[in-house]
């Protein structure tokens, strides 16, 4: 595999399983020194005790992306274990209040707000901490997971779906206002990804149906999405930025 992140320093926030935990193996894979960032401590350092048996390097730090000193040390941890910043991977997300996410005239504020406080405020958070840093290194990547609920426009989920459209106007906002300091900012937005808990717990026949709504002949996969990760935040992306990709077998076009 070619190494073309070798040597950098990338922090993945929300990286205890699932896509962030994919995604940080394979930065490693490619030469990063990574820290794995998660509010579940055990699943963190679950996944840097996987990458550094595979010859990586990772370390493990617990942070709560929706408390501002907490993400600050995240970043502070970083940059003092290893000297700098170059990238930013930033996957957390409310994923307990998504079942509680009816509709505007049902939710829960509380589901609306918790939800608002960890995909919202807290990738607004890690951006605010990880931007000075980038620039101390004379500019860096940052790649957002978004959702295609961005723009689907379902009937349920609004919190979720205005977050996430959020995150894509984040990854503009970035992008416009340090584009020319050399930062990139870039959103992700997946489709059904059988990560294993999906694999686990899903029906079979739902997995069927959203199958056939797609133009694609199989399910996501995570590493359909940490390959595309590993692109954006290396030079072979250097000239991609303030944009929002799909990666979800051509679910939806646009």
């Amino acid at each position: 595999m070619a190494r073309r992140l070798q040597d950098k320093v990338v922090v993945v926030a929300g990286a205890a399983t699932g896509l962030g935990a994919a995604s940080a193996r394979r930065l490693a894979e490619e030469g990063a020194q990574v820290v794995v960032g998660d509010v579940n401590l055990a699943g963190a350092e679950q996944t840097a005790g996987a990458i550094t048996e595979e010859g990586g390097r990772a370390a493990a730090a617990r942070f709560d992306i929706s408390d501002d000193a907490s993400v600050q040390d995240l970043i502070a941890f970083a940059v003092d274990t290893h000297g700098r910043l170059d990238a930013v991977h930033i996957n957390a997300g409310a994923m307990d209040a998504v079942s509680k996410d009816t509709d505007v005239v049902d939710i829960d504020l509380e589901i609306w707000d918790r939800t608002v406080a960890v995909n919202l405020r807290g990738h607004m958070l890690v951006t605010r901490h990880a931007v000075p840093r980038l620039l101390d290194a004379g500019g860096g990547a940052i790649v957002y997971t978004s959702s295609i609920a961005s723009f689907a426009g379902e009937p349920k989920r609004p919190a979720y779906a205005a977050t996430k459209a959020g995150i894509n106007a984040l990854a503009r906002h970035v992008a416009s206002r340090w584009g020319r300091d050399g930062i990139r900012a870039n959103a992700i937005t997946p489709g059904l990804i059988l990560t294993p808990e999906i694999r686990e717990g899903a029906p079979p026949e739902m997995l069927k149906s959203m199958l056939a709504r797609t133009r694609s002949p199989r399910h996501g996969e995570a590493g359909d999405v940490a390959s595309l990760v590993a692109f954006l935040l290396s030079d072979e992306g250097s000239w991609i930025n303030g944009q929002v990709v799909n990666v979800d077998g051509g679910t939806v076009l646009r």
